[in-house]
């Protein structure tokens, strides 16, 4: 629901644990009514950025950092272990272990996108995932899960919002992983996660509608990356 656009001015000041945003010198709080307080100042002013770019009405939807800081602080801390938890299901069937039958264009397609990706996860925490052809679940080996469990268990609030988002999009943890660890790009990243998608939209062509899902998608992948890295930047 939009709402008209009450302020004039938009500042990032410091505060006694990060930095906040004011709208006409009045702090910036989230929905629940905390205060939105942010870890680096790169972030917030990418938050102050999205308000200042308002015009006459407030449009939540062109402000997914600030939606996503606001995630960080009313949700998270009180349901942090359920974040992680569902995260965590993501690599028990992740989108890079389960590949195509057929065509062999699009299986060596995938094996050139994930394989790479599916490496560096197993080199970096000394794992190993199974890959299967088709699409009936096999369980992954428990170590690995309990592995890239534990380093899930290591992100913060705010990243564990972008996280969130960017496996649930994905439908992978490998790949946002590889993201946040700089080995992918996450434009690349996204194509990878929709090869199959994209794979048969350049073979048969795409609707109108399934191609503005996937722009939607695209945003939010992005803008949830960009958010992880804002969290990061000092």
């Amino acid at each position: 629901m939009k709402r008209k656009r009450f302020y004039k001015e938009v500042a990032v000041e410091n505060a006694e644990t990060g930095f906040i945003v004011k709208l006409d010198n009045r702090q910036i709080m989230t929905p629940a009514r905390n205060p939105l307080i942010l870890p680096t100042r790169a972030l917030a002013e990418a938050i102050a950025e999205e308000w200042s770019k308002q015009t006459k009405e407030i449009d939540p939807e062109s402000m997914p950092i600030t939606g996503y800081a606001n995630a960080a602080v009313d949700l998270v801390p009180d349901r942090y272990d359920d974040f992680v938890a569902g995260i965590r299901q993501f690599a028990e069937s992740d989108v890079t272990c389960y590949r195509a039958e057929s065509p062999q264009s699009l299986v060596n397609l995938e094996i050139e996108l994930w394989e790479p990706l599916l490496e560096w996860a197993e080199k970096r925490f000394d794992i190993h995932f199974h890959r299967v052809a088709g699409i009936i679940h096999k369980k992954q080996p428990e170590l690995t899960l309990e592995r890239i469990g534990t380093a899930v268990s290591d992100f913060n609030n705010f990243e564990i919002v972008a996280l969130t988002q960017l496996s649930t999009i994905s439908g992978s943890l490998v790949i946002p992983l590889a993201i946040l660890a700089d080995e992918i790009t996450p434009e690349k990243a996204f194509d990878a996660a929709h090869i199959d998608e994209i794979w048969q939209a350049e073979q048969w062509g795409q609707d109108e509608v399934a191609a503005n899902a996937l722009k939607r998608r695209r945003r939010d992948f992005l803008a949830a990356a960009r958010f992880f890295s804002l969290v990061n930047t000092n």
